[in-house]
């Protein structure tokens, strides 16, 4: 690798591939499948034609790393929030560009069904999460019962789905 290939003195906030995933804790694989998924676009490339990252493009990765890793979305999902969040910008500023009423109350609708599919999304994720809790506090439940016999001097049983002993 030459001197070449590194960023530039003009550039000193871009990162490459390596030192991003040192960064943000992902592979550079992960990475490089992240862009070939549309979900990352590096700021730019190097003479080398490495990719280059500045600050935004680590935030992003970050952001996806904590929808995927900490809140259990799939790629799908967080690609459809990202694209709501980058669409969310564009008519922000396509709106306040515009007098035209029917253009202003077209741009409004659209962002009503984005957030509006956003928050079915979030409703889907939160549903998902009471059930798996639910289970949880039954298994924790069936557990206590087994401790109970045991505090009772009884051989502990299995228990039918009910709770009732078999």
């Amino acid at each position: 690798m030459s001197h070449l290939d590194a960023p530039t003195a003009t550039e000193p906030d871009l990162l490459r591939i390596q030192e991003v995933a040192a960064e943000t804790g992902l592979t550079t694989r992960t990475i490089r499948y992240y862009e070939e998924l549309g979900l990352l676009k590096p700021a730019a490339r190097s003479e080398g034609s490495y990719r280059l990252f500045d600050p935004d493009d680590l935030e992003r990765l970050r952001f996806i790393k904590g929808l995927r890793d900490d809140a259990g979305f799939s790629l799908a999902e967080i690609g459809q929030l990202l694209e709501d969040d980058l669409v969310r910008a564009r008519n922000r500023s396509r709106f306040r560009s515009t007098t035209d009423q029917a253009e202003r109350r077209a741009i409004l609708e659209d962002a009503l069904g984005r957030v509006d599919r956003q928050v079915a999304t979030l409703r889907t994720k939160r549903d998902r999460l009471e059930a798996m809790i639910a289970e949880a506090h039954a298994r924790r439940e069936h557990l206590e019962s087994h401790l109970t016999e045991i505090d009772a001097g009884l051989e502990p049983a299995a228990h039918t789905h009910d709770g009732s002993r078999r």
